[in-house]
This record gives C-alpha cells, structure tokens and sequence, in this order.
C-alpha cells in the first residue's frame, strides 16, 4: 500500500491509497465469496456457480465495487495511522472516490477532516456580568400558583363552548382543495387550547365553540412546510369538539399551604419558597459565571471550525432531540409535520449551537494543554460515583465498564470540567 497527503482548506487533507496487485486479488476473492449466493447460472445451484464462470458471463469487473469498499475498510485507516492524523469527522460516502480499479491495482481518495488548530485569547481574569441572585415577592407568588396548578382538579365541562386553556378531545379531517389528504385525520384527539400545537390559527378557531357540533376550521400551511403538496396551500378541517377538560384551582391560604407543605401557615410556606429559590438562583449564578466566561474566551480565541464537524454535531443534536420526543410519543415526522417545518430547516436550527458547542470543547481542551491540566485516578472515581448516582447505577460494577477507550474519554472530559473551573475560577464578575 502507498499513501500520499495533500493538504487542503478549512482542516482537510486529501489521501490517496493506492493498494497493489496481491491485495486486489485477495479482496476480489472475498467479494466473489460474498456475491456468489447472487448469481444463478443454468446447470448450477444457487451459490455454487464457480468464480471463473461468473467472469465469462459477467466479466471481473462485477466484483470490482464490492471488492473496493472491502479494500477501503481494510486500508484506510492504516493510512490515516500511518500519516499520524488526528480524525475530528467521521468520512462520509461522498468523500470517498475510487479513481482506479484493475485486476491488479486500486486507488482511491479520501477527504479526512482533521482537528482545527485553536489560537488561544484571553482565557484568564475575563470580564463577565452575571445576574444577581435575589427573589422578589412576585417570583414566590409565582412558585405557589404553580404549585396550585399542580393540585388542580380537573373537571368535566358541559355547560360553556370551548375557553383558552381548555383541554378538549376533538376528531378532525382536513382537506386541501376539498380532497382529504394523507395524515390529516384522527379521532379522539387530546389538545390544549393555546399550546399552538397546530398550525396557524388553529386552535383560536377553537375558542367559543359548543360541543357536539361539527364546524369548519380553515387555515394556510406555511410555505416552508415539510410535506411539499401542502406547503403554503390553505386548507379545511372539519372539526368536532367531544369533550371539554377546565382546570379547578384551589384556593390559596393557610389551608392550602398545610395540605402541600410541612408548614401551617401560608406566610411559613412562603418564607420556605423564598429560601429554596434563592438558593436554586446561587447556583444558577455560578452556572452563569462558568457560561460566560467561557463564552469570553471562545469568544477570544480564534478557530474556524470544519463544516462536517458541524454537521455530525447537528446529526447528534437531532438524534437527542427525536428520542426525548418520542419517549413524550411524538415522532420526529409528527413534530414536523405540525409545527411547518422541512427536514432541512429542521436541522438548520442547530447549526448555530453546534457550531458553539464544538468551540467551546475545542477551546477548553487548548485550555488544559495550555495550563497542563491532569486528571488522577481520584478525578476519575468521583466522576464515576457522580454518573453511578445520576443514573442510579452501582459505582463497582460502572467501574468495571470503564477501560481503555471509555476511561480515556471519560479522563478528556474531566479535563475539560477542570479548564472550564479554571475559567470561572479567575474570572472577574459584576454582578447585575
């Protein structure tokens, strides 16, 4: 095998492989073994038509494309070693190109996206401001009536049309052009009045009408709607409200505070509130401190960050985003589907964070080059006792699990958690 490296815009490197003769052959072979099951020939059972008749009818070069993609997975990050690159992107199919394929030579190129050099800036000593943590009499209000929404009764409404913040369970049809279409139906649908579930006015459509009664709700889909025969067309529903949900508040007093606190009085519950949301603003302020300044010293540095770093980011962020809906029952297509958005737009959402979120790892892993930052075996175990509490897992057998590449990844992360302390740490705040 030989390899050459050309150097390219934006931290890439382009690789050329060429694999010899010997290495061709063997791969060809494996790639007859794999596709012979494929081929029936008169005179022979399924699997069992010899190589050099496949050649005669097919000629070799049917195995050429089998036989490459295994000659990629064996050499090509042989290769990668070999020039002593640091991959910071998985290569994708479009950057992989056969420009030569014979019985007896292959060569192919690779766009490798390697890790972005990071130009530190001030790291040290930045200037932030961060909101000052205090509670106001409004804010515990707030925590009560919430917690009054928490106790609430739901009852069954009957005698009024429908209100804002209502839970109604409706069947609905809709119609473009007066013909039904695909994903427009459902019966038995629950939908709070106001969440702007639905597109457009849907829901306001909604407000002040009676139960029982069949009524026409019509709306325009945006023009950036995913599904492309709907896209900014208006449309009908027929809609039918079957049942109407109100909440019932309790009334708040001394009673109230009695049933949902330890305290007897409403001023004592208060007094409690006041102290925990404080406490919860103490801790957003540090969380706060660490943000910002680590965002000055992003901001300092300086770094161009590699576009297929970006996306396998968004590829990540997208994945995260679909799994938390669909443990809410939502799927990813629904989600879409009702807020008007394409696929593509979807994920342009979360470029901007992506792109943010890589950066900041970048700098912070400068960072602790920079000040030599080191991680003991103690590091490790408190991290690992922190993930055993948080996923209520046991800190021994987490333990075990974590060897080699995971004990390395986990020691990179403290790391960071450590340059990033190091930020705040000397940080000079002004309180806002």
């Amino acid at each position: 095998m030989n390899t050459q490296m050309e150097n390219m815009a934006k931290s890439q490197v382009k690789l050329t492989v060429e694999v010899g003769g010997e290495q061709v052959a063997k791969a060809i072979d494996k790639a007859y073994q794999a596709m012979k099951k494929d081929f029936n020939v008169p005179g022979f059972r399924k699997g069992k038509v010899p190589r050099p008749m496949v050649e005669k009818m097919y000629g070799i070069e049917v195995f050429f494309n089998k036989a490459a993609d295994f000659l990629i997975d064996e050499t090509l990050w042989n290769a990668i070693e070999e020039n002593n690159l640091e991959i910071a992107a998985r290569i994708r199919p479009n950057e992989l190109e056969v420009t030569e394929m014979t019985k007896d030579a292959m060569k192919y190129t690779a766009i490798v996206t390697l890790k972005p050099e990071v130009e530190l800036g001030a790291y040290k000593g930045v200037e932030i401001e961060v909101e000052k943590a205090s509670v106001t009499d409004e804010e515990v209000d707030q925590a009560v009536k919430a917690e009054a929404e928490k106790n609430a009764r739901e009852i069954t409404v009957t005698d009024r049309a429908v209100q804002k913040d209502d839970k109604v369970i409706i069947d609905f049809e809709g119609f473009v052009d007066g013909v039904p279409f695909e994903g427009g139906k459902a019966a038995d649908y629950s939908l709070v009045i106001g969440s702007k579930s639905f597109i457009d006015t849907f829901e306001d459509q909604l407000i002040g009408k009676p139960i029982g009664e069949e009524i026409e709700v019509n709306v325009t889909f945006p023009e950036a709607y995913q599904a492309e025969e709907l896209a900014g067309k208006p449309a009908m529903f027929k809609v039918t409200v079957n049942s109407i949900t109100a909440k019932e508040l309790p009334e708040i007093n001394d009673d109230f505070a009695s049933d949902v606190s330890e305290f007897d009085t409403l001023a004592e519950y208060k007094e409690d509130i006041k102290a925990k949301l404080l406490k919860q603003k103490e801790a957003n302020r540090a969380s706060q401190t660490e943000q910002n300044s680590i965002q000055k010293a992003v901001e300092n540095a300086k770094i161009e960050v590699p576009e297929a770093m970006i996306e396998e980011q968004v590829d990540r962020n997208v994945k995260s985003f679909a799994n938390r809906m669909q443990a809410q029952g939502l799927q990813l297509e629904q989600y879409m589907q009702f807020t008007g958005q394409t696929m593509e737009s979807f994920r342009e959402n979360f470029k901007k964070d992506a792109e943010s979120q890589i950066s900041t790892r970048l700098v912070l892993e400068k960072v602790a080059e920079a000040e030599n930052i080191t991680v003991s075996d103690e590091d490790l175990d408190e991290e690992l006792k922190v993930i055993a509490r948080d996923y209520q897992m046991s800190y021994e057998e987490l333990k075990k699990s974590f060897a080699g590449y995971e004990k390395e990844s986990l020691a990179a992360d403290v790391k960071v958690q450590k340059a990033a302390k190091l930020i705040a740490d000397s940080a000079r705040v002004t309180e806002i």
